[in-house]
């Protein structure tokens, strides 16, 4: 239990500088200060502060996935409408602490193979739920049966990602990042659209 409170207490501490100061400006030597913890304690718990930001947006996205695994089922329109929902709640999700997203996307591309952090890109249950709507799309007819479902969803990531560098460079906020979405899926439904 003890150890469990330690890394519940880093996690906390972590999440809450990377999104103040910012990854790259975080020291291990603040989490454990923050956490009211030795800096031993936090290298016990975790590899390093890598693995530590894995972490922390694993354990964030887990509740948003929880709801998101809820309300799919409940979706109602053409799968094209469905996907616009489902990555306007990601990033109604993302934007409440915007800098440590950026800071998630930022660190991934730095991230060494060996490393136990799971990377921009990997998280299989959002990929699930993503190729899940298309195959129930194709079910309904208005999704082709012959696309290429993970292609079409890394395509989908990556403009959802992509979009993210118009927060700090652009000032878009959450409405402004779901309007550029909703038309790029749009785009993107296009060429996978039942004819």
């Amino acid at each position: 239990m003890r150890k469990q409170a330690t890394r519940d207490r880093v996690l906390a501490a972590a999440r809450d500088l990377f999104e103040e100061v910012g990854y790259d400006e975080t020291t291990i030597r603040q989490i454990a200060a923050r956490a009211d913890v030795s800096v031993g304690s936090v290298f016990t718990t975790f590899d390093g502060k890598a693995e530590i930001l894995s972490q922390v947006m694993e354990d964030r996205l887990a509740g948003l996935y929880a709801e998101l695994e809820l309300i799919i089922p409940h979706l109602r329109g053409p799968t094209v409408d469905r996907l616009r929902s489902i990555m306007a709640v990601h990033y109604g999700f993302e934007t409440r602490r915007l800098r440590l997203f950026v800071a998630y996307v930022s660190a991934s591309f730095n991230w060494s193979p060996g490393e136990r952090v799971v990377p921009l890109g990997r998280n299989a249950r959002l990929k699930a739920m993503l190729i899940e709507t298309l195959r129930s799309g194709a079910s309904r007819g208005d999704v082709r049966g012959d696309i290429d479902q993970d292609t079409f969803v890394d395509v989908l990531l990556a403009a959802y990602v992509w979009n993210y560098r118009h927060a700090p460079q652009g000032g878009a906020d959450t409405t402004g990042l779901i309007a550029m979405m909703d038309a790029q899926i749009g785009v993107l439904f296009e060429g996978v659209a039942a004819r």
